[in-house]
């Protein structure tokens, strides 16, 4: 009788679990990495920007719930970095099923590819991280996303290996990107090198933090084009 694979849900995913049927190597904070992953903005994207750091400023953050940061800060940032058929989508269901596990759940917010009217390419995915009694670790549930988004992404191309695939966990307004390599797609454990940035506050270096999405837009069209 076969063996059935275990159903792993992103939001409960630990570092043990994860562990068991992945191989991560986490490379840490590498920040020359993400110092050369950053685009000039335009006259007009910093206008924009600045409209949208004004939605943080002399407003009290820690009082506010993630729903509430996630529409003023988070998601304005995104959807200014939209580009050709590049949309952002908030909770996004993504399911993946490796040969010795499957993944599955809703993605707080993806960046990726709507030619055909839904997401089909997620290339940046992008967790809300909870706070207080509720919270939990980000990293390993952005982990579980980026290894589903790569799954997704190696289907449509099964000889595209390894898979590149970008990250994002933000507390209150703090963002902190991954990036990601995935290979072993039909291997028994599949291999997952990650390398984080350092952390970023939206409400004093929302400039720094668009130029880095705009960077991984802009990477994930040139590779289409």
């Amino acid at each position: 009788m076969d063996e059935i694979a275990p159903k792993f849900i992103f939001s409960t995913l630990s570092a043990d679990n994860l562990n068991s049927v992945v191989k991560i190597d986490d490379q840490g904070i590498v920040l020359p990495r993400w110092q050369s992953r950053r685009l000039e903005c335009t006259v007009q994207e910093k206008q924009r920007l600045q409209l949208i750091q004004s939605y943080l400023n002399d407003r009290r953050i820690t009082l506010m719930n993630e729903a509430t940061i996630w529409a003023r800060a988070i998601y304005p940032l995104l959807l200014l970095a939209e580009r050709d058929n590049i949309q952002v989508w908030s909770q996004v269901s993504l399911k993946a099923q490796y040969p010795h596990f499957n993944l599955e759940g809703i993605i707080d917010g993806v960046l990726g590819d709507c030619t055909s009217g839904t997401i089909t390419a997620p290339y940046l995915v992008v967790v809300e991280a909870k706070r207080g009694l509720e919270s939990i670790n980000p990293q390993y549930q952005l982990y579980g996303e980026m290894l589903a988004a790569a799954w997704l992404n190696w289907r449509q191309e099964p000889k595209a290996q390894p898979q590149t695939i970008f990250g994002c966990y933000t507390i209150s307004d703090t963002w902190t990107f991954v990036f990601g390599i995935v290979s072993g797609f039909e291997a028994d454990y599949p291999l997952m090198t990650i390398e984080s940035s350092p952390e970023y506050l939206q409400r004093f270096e929302a400039e720094t933090i668009f130029q880095i999405v705009k960077f991984i837009v802009n990477d994930y069209c040139e590779k289409k084009s």
